[in-house]
C-alpha cells in the first residue's frame, strides 16, 4: 500500500524535473553576461530568482546585468532589493553604490559606500581574531 502523499511527491518531482534549477539558470545568465548580452542575462537572472527567490548570486547578477544594459534605475531597484534581502552583506551595499554612481546619484552612492564599510567593519568585529572575516 502506497502512502497517501506518494502521488504528491511524484507530481512535485515531475514538476521540478521540468523546470530548470536556479543554479543552471544563474550559470546561463553569467554566460550571457560574459558574452555581452546583458538584457538576455537579466531575463535569465530573473528566471533564476523565480526558481529560488533567495538565490543571492542571481540577485547580484541582476544588478550587474541591468547596469550593463543601461537600465540604471532598474539596477538601483534590484540593488535595493538585494540590500533588503541581505542587509549584512557589504557587497550588496557596494553594488547599490556602484549603480547609484552610474546613474549620477553621487551623494546617495557615497552614503551606500559608507554603509558598505560599516557593514564590513561589523563583520570584522564579529570574527574571532586571526580569522578571515569574509568568506
Amino acid at each position: 500500500m502506497k502512502p497517501a502523499n506518494a502521488s504528491a511527491i511524484i507530481l512535485k518531482t515531475a514538476v521540478t524535473a521540468q523546470q530548470p534549477d536556479a543554479e543552471a539558470l544563474c550559470q546561463q545568465a553569467l554566460d550571457l553576461l560574459a558574452a555581452g548580452e546583458p538584457a538576455r542575462a537579466a531575463r535569465a537572472f530573473r528566471a533564476a530568482m523565480d526558481a529560488d527567490p533567495k538565490n543571492i548570486e542571481a540577485h547580484h547578477g541582476l544588478v550587474r546585468a541591468l547596469r550593463d544594459a543601461g537600465k540604471l534605475e532598474q539596477s538601483i531597484g534590484a540593488a535595493l532589493a538585494l540590500t533588503a534581502l541581505t542587509p549584512g552583506d557589504p557587497l550588496a551595499h557596494t553594488a547599490l553604490s556602484i549603480s547609484l554612481q552610474a546613474a549620477g546619484h553621487i551623494p546617495q552612492a557615497e552614503a551606500a559606500a559608507a554603509q558598505a564599510r560599516i557593514v564590513e567593519w561589523k563583520v570584522q568585529l564579529q570574527s574571532p581574531p586571526g580569522e578571515e572575516s569574509l568568506k
